[in-house]
């Protein structure tokens, strides 16, 4: 991507750790192609900065490439030609240099080198006490592998836990970007393209040749050489060793299946070693698990329902792992035609739901309504569903609302449905203010335009002209 866009809070906290006096210590980590390497590469532009990947080779290979780049960092043939057994040497030799700036050192992939020695994160904390906690340099500790991360650098039991003065788990892009990405394309168009790539810059990248979401599907997915043909694979392969029980996981969640008791059902297994995996694929940001909004503690709600959070996963498990056998045999195209008559009703339908709940964080934002919503999801029993629920629980406002990803305009019958639906819900039911809106993929008929002039209490959002 040529053009940087958003990670501002990010780039902020790495500008304000770069400018605190004396040392820092940052953990920057995230799924793999969300664009780590790539906000370091913009931070360090124009400072002084040591930039070294890790790989997956042994321990000594990557001291001894880290050795060579230490040596031209600090401008040593000293350092070049001695032969190093010891991480300390470099790190010593680098403490001991003086420079006219604040010097960076970033260790991209950090969870390598302790993958091939599980001792190297307490060798780091003794490097880090004893050479650079008490010198004006910065370090910044990156990698993809989000547990292996986790459990090396930020864990109660590993050593260098409470060491580090800042840390970003780097998420993906929001929707509200996609406009930079895509200048000159319809917000109908975004959308579609944000329910495929899901914010993951890499993604976006691939996506940002091609002039329509099919093209580029056909291109990157439904090409057997193509890039994301098998992604989800390496995804898991990388952070989980039982990648068959995670598939079937997954697989039966896209199915349909987001209660807990028909998930195990359909594997055949107890619910209760079902646990591991959905935590596990929640931590690594792939599931998440809703519970309607107005419950008073989520975590204990039995109403739980899990659904894929992840939108390449969502779509790959949809339409790409069910069809693998088409594209092995060279038949993409009968895929292909399976995408152009599903993608708009049984996917982006429901990322527009996603989109919806983004731009009711930037209208709250913006001072729309008379009071501030506070938190804002989903909300069903067991007879209906309602799309939008923020509430105010300040001032008893509630606002319900419905996303409408349809071909033709929304009329005033959906808003009816909507009104009667409102006495299912018991939230603060004697005292609270009802609020409504609309958010529509092809507008709204006149009738109901007509009638929202007249209503204070209902909110349209048209995508074809906001």
């Amino acid at each position: 991507m040529k053009k940087f866009i958003d990670r501002k809070s990010e780039m902020e906290t790495l500008q304000n750790e770069y400018k605190r006096d004396g040392s820092a210590l940052v953990i920057l980590y995230g799924r793999r192609r969300v664009g780590k390497t790539t906000l370091i590469t913009e931070f360090i532009k124009n400072k002084k900065a040591l930039f070294f990947l890790a790989s997956e080779e042994s321990e000594v290979q990557n001291r001894n490439s880290f050795k060579e780049k230490a040596a031209d960092f600090i401008n040593s043939d000293l350092l070049k030609n001695a032969d190093v057994k010891s991480w300390d040497i470099i790190f010593k030799a680098i403490a001991d240099t003086s420079f006219d700036s604040k010097p960076i050192i970033v260790i991209d992939e950090f969870q390598y080198i302790g993958k091939a020695n599980p001792a190297f994160p307490s060798i780091f904390q003794r490097i880090w006490e004893e050479l650079l906690k008490n010198k004006p340099i910065m370090v910044i500790l990156c990698g993809s592998l989000i547990s292996m991360m986790e459990s090396q650098t930020l864990a109660y039991n590993s050593p260098l836990y409470g060491r580090r003065t800042a840390q970003i788990r780097l998420k993906q892009i929001p929707f509200y970007y996609y406009q930079e990405f895509f200048p000159g394309k319809t917000r109908k168009e975004l959308i579609e393209m944000y329910a495929v790539t899901g914010g993951v810059p890499k993604y976006i990248e691939l996506f940002s040749s091609s002039k329509d979401i099919y093209q580029s599907i056909q291109t990157c997915v439904l090409n057997r050489s193509g890039y994301l043909y098998d992604e989800p694979h390496f995804l898991l392969q990388q952070e989980v060793t039982e990648v068959g029980s995670y598939f079937s996981l997954i697989k039966a969640i896209a199915a349909g299946n987001s209660k807990l008791s028909s998930i195990s059902k359909v594997l055949e297994v107890k619910a209760t070693s079902l646990t591991k995996y959905l935590k596990t694929l929640i931590d690594l940001d792939i599931l998440e698990r809703e519970v309607p909004i107005t419950e008073d503690n989520p975590e204990k709600s039995k109403r739980g329902l899990y659904k894929i959070k992840d939108n390449y996963i969502r779509f790959w498990f949809a339409f790409i792992y069910p069809n693998m056998s088409f594209i092995e045999s060279e038949n993409s195209r009968i895929v292909m035609d399976k995408i152009r008559k599903g993608l708009t009703t049984n996917h982006t339908a429901f990322v527009y739901e996603d989109v919806c709940r983004e731009r009711m964080w930037e209208l709250n934002a913006e001072d729309c309504w008379s009071f501030h919503f506070t938190k804002i999801g989903r909300w069903w029993d067991g007879q209906n569903e309602i799309d939008l629920v923020a509430i105010d629980p300040d001032g008893n406002n509630i606002i319900l609302g419905e996303c409408k990803y349809w071909q033709e305009p929304v009329g005033i019958t959906v808003l009816q449905d909507l009104e009667s639906k409102t006495s299912s819900i018991e939230w603060h039911r004697n005292q609270r203010h009802v609020w409504y809106v609309l958010f529509s993929a092809s507008g709204f008929t006149d009738k109901l335009k007509e009638l929202a002039k007249q209503r204070t209490d209902l909110l349209l959002f048209d995508e074809q002209t906001d």
